[in-house]
This record gives C-alpha cells, sequence and structure tokens, in this order.
C-alpha cells in the first residue's frame, strides 16, 4: 500500500493505516533524531512526539507532497526544538554499540577504515545545522530538492552546509588520524 493510501485510510479513521506509517518510517525516523541528538532517550521522546503531531495534522498533509518528506520536516523542526530547548549543554559523545552499529554512512571521500565511534563522536562536534544536512543527504539519501522543500532552506544554502559539514568532519577526523599516528 503507498503513503498516499494509507493517509487516506487515516483520514477515514481506519485505525491501522496510521500504525502502518509508523511501522514503515520508525527506524529511520529515530536513526536521524538519535544522530541529531546524540542521546537514546531525546531521540525517543522527539521522535513519539513528531509521529504524534503527525497524527494530529494529517488532515492538513497535501498529497502533493511525499509522506516522507513532510513527516522529516515535522522531526527536524521537533529535533531543533529539543536541541534550542538543551540550550549550550555540553555536546554528548554517542558511544552505544547498537548506534554505532547502525551508523549512518560516511559522505563519499572520507578515509577508509574510519571507526564508526569516532565517526559519530565527529558528527557531535558539527554545528547542528551542518550535521543535520549531511544526515538529510548521506543518511537519508535524500536530494537537494527534497531537503529544501522539507527544511525550507534553498537548495544553494543546503549544498553550503553539506560542503562545510563535510570539509569540517573530514578536519576533525584527518585531526583523529594524526593524533593515532
Amino acid at each position: 500500500m503507498t503513503d498516499a493510501e494509507l493517509v487516506v485510510r487515516t483520514r477515514a479513521g481506519e485505525p491501522d493505516a496510521f500504525g502502518m506509517l509508523v511501522s514503515r518510517y520508525y527506524d529511520a525516523a529515530w536513526r536521524f533524531a538519535y544522530h541529531m541528538l546524540g542521546e537514546r532517550a531525546d531521540a525517543e521522546d522527539v521522535v513519539q512526539d513528531t509521529f504524534l503531531r503527525a497524527y494530529l495534522a494529517i488532515g492538513r498533509y497535501d498529497e502533493r507532497d511525499q509522506f516522507r518528506g513532510w513527516l522529516f520536516r515535522i522531526l527536524t523542526n521537533q529535533c531543533r526544538n529539543s536541541i534550542t530547548s538543551r540550550g549550550r549543554r555540553t555536546r554528548r559523545f554517542v558511544q552505544d554499540e547498537i548506534a554505532i552499529e547502525t551508523a549512518a554512512s560516511p559522505p563519499m571521500g572520507l578515509p577508509s577504515g574510519v571507526e564508526d565511534a569516532v565517526l559519530l563522536r565527529a558528527m557531535a562536534q558539527l554545528d547542528p545545522l551542518q550535521r543535520e544536512a549531511l544526515l538529510l543527504k548521506y543518511a537519508e539519501g535524500m536530494e537537494y530538492t527534497e531537503m529544501s522543500a522539507m527544511t525550507g532552506v534553498g537548495e544553494s544554502a543546503l549544498k553550503m552546509r553539506v560542503k562545510r559539514g563535510s570539509e569540517r568532519l573530514r578536519a576533525l577526523l584527518d585531526k583523529v588520524g594524526d593524533v593515532r599516528s
């Protein structure tokens, strides 16, 4: 069943239809939130709130948009709100073995053999908007047009965020390589 069909069924009050959408997108949403926030509990809270907001707003969903993009727009805003509400707390490193196993693929051109834990620590040091752009581009495989529609940020700005985030990530990883040598 397509996302559009499930949305129609959800609007018609079919109880399992939205559950199917949740099942379809939960893992990707959780992975994105976890990489953005660095904490399991924060990610879980944000994802639950995202799906609740999506369910409550399903009547305002425009069928011309892809459901995935619409959902990730809500998710991205919830992640941003969570980051803002935390203030400027010390950034946390991701050290959970399960998270390491499901880490996002690094951008093309990164040195081979970079350990996932090192990559996640480096990602945690990026500016949140750069981290968000890198995750949408490389972990979620979104095109710039989809990212732009989802975030409300122009494609050129997103390309710059990805470029600068990639450069910063490479520099951080190079620094780790220099320390190990």
